[in-house]
């Protein structure tokens, strides 16, 4: 395994362990100042869309979170493929709504990219259509 691909392994195990912990300062240090980030939805789901910068990240975690009931969300990392700056994570994350007690269960998959030992881009790819729908059951 090459310098590169340890670094981001690391990276990654810590992006990890800090989004299961909620640390949401913790996470936005391990990005770098200038970054790509994008989260696929809606207008109706506020966290959504891009960001460019390193200050924007914790913002979505605190934007994010209030939005599923505490203590009732499960992420579960089927696996992790590291290549030099490139890493993706698979998983599936399970969610209960805070508004309306509805629970939905979406496969992932997240492209971070590591240089010089900083994620500059994070791809979410997730059942959005599935998220949308959870938020907005009941409504016509």
């Amino acid at each position: 395994m090459n310098a590169d691909t340890r670094t981001s392994r690391a990276v990654a195990e810590q992006f990890v362990e800090r989004l299961g912990k909620q640390d949401q300062d913790g996470i936005q240090e391990l990005f770098a100042a200038d970054i790509d980030w994008y989260v696929p939805g809606s207008d109706a789901l506020p966290w959504t869309g891009r960001r460019t910068r390193r200050e924007e990240v914790a913002p979505y975690f605190t934007l994010l979170w209030p939005h599923f009931v505490h203590g009732k969300s499960e992420v579960v990392l089927e696996r992790m493929m590291v290549d030099g700056g490139d890493v993706m994570l698979l998983g599936i994350f399970t969610h209960t709504i805070a508004a309306n007690g509805r629970e939905f269960t979406t496969p992932s998959a997240m492209h971070l990219v590591v240089e010089g030992g900083r994620i500059v881009r994070m791809h979410l790819y997730e059942d959005t259509l599935t998220i949308d729908q959870a938020f907005h059951a009941g409504r016509e």
